[in-house]
């Protein structure tokens, strides 16, 4: 009887410290997740086990710290100087997630404030020290691409620096002051005018020389024609088309030339 006494308090007493702590024991972690544990006892952050999604039992005197992992998205907007020192404004997305495995470092050497404290300075660092590298006119027109994947470079190795995958970096605007864009805009159009007078002056002269060789061809071939016509050979035509019309079943009438070519002349024919 105090056997089975006892094995009824044992299991009262299980089933109240597990409803007492059992929101500190059992945890799900979501898709997206991930987490590390905090072992106040044993060893502090347990850096090298990331939990992943799925259920998991700590001990109830241990914290856990979630990490959403999935892509972020963030925007900014800020005024940035040129080479000249003129300012230019910028704005920016960029998506990003922390590493999945260096959660662990990421709470021990930035903490769950991660995007104020290290993504923005760094995307803000980079975008300046980028386009101090560039004149507005390059920065708005001739070399934007590269200036974009300049700043992509710089921050994707910084924020890898610590422990954050920057998945994509995209500039979505670039404003100038009015005056200067529209000088800026004047002068892309006048080259862009002056690329298609320059254009139409190639295809016309490609096309007078076009004309000129063909223009010699014929005259070239005109000279070797008028200088192998001999005398001998027009006579030899003229007695050639004489008997292939001699011969034909259509009526004619020949008459047979005389003088110095003594060539036949066709009067007529039906």
């Amino acid at each position: 009887m105090k056997k089975a006494q006892y094995m009824i308090i044992s299991v009262v007493g299980i089933v109240v410290l597990l409803l007492i702590f059992g929101s500190q024991m059992f945890y799900v972690l979501k898709p997206g997740e991930r987490a590390v544990v905090f072992k106040k006892f044993t060893g502090g952050l347990d850096k090298e086990n990331v939990l992943i999604p799925g259920f998991h039992v700590i001990a109830p005197w241990n914290d856990m710290i979630r990490y959403d992992v999935k892509e972020v998205k963030a925007e900014e907007t800020m005024d940035v100087l040129d080479k000249g020192g003129l300012s230019i404004n910028v704005d920016v997305t960029i998506i990003f997630n922390p590493f999945y495995d260096k959660i662990g470092d990421l709470h021990e050497n930035i903490g769950s404030n991660f995007i104020s404290v290290m993504v923005i300075p760094n995307v803000r660092s980079s975008v300046r020290a980028v386009t101090g590298r560039y004149t507005a006119e390059e920065i708005y027109s001739t070399k934007r691409g590269e200036v974009e994947t300049e700043i992509i470079e710089s921050t994707r190795r910084a924020l890898a620096d610590k422990n954050i995958e920057m998945k994509d970096l995209l500039i979505r605007s670039i404003t100038l002051p009015e005056k200067i864009k529209a000088a800026i805009e004047s002068k892309l159009q006048q080259q862009q005018e002056a690329l298609a007078y320059k254009y139409r002056l190639d295809r016309e002269k490609s096309e007078a020389d076009r004309l000129r060789i063909q223009a010699q061809g014929i005259a070239d071939y005109n000279r070797i024609i008028s200088q192998s016509l001999t005398t001998n050979i027009l006579k030899q035509k003229g007695i050639d088309a004489t008997l292939e019309l001699a011969n034909s079943a259509n009526s004619k009438i020949v008459v047979i030339g005389s003088g110095d070519d003594g060539m036949p002349l066709i009067l007529g024919s039906n």
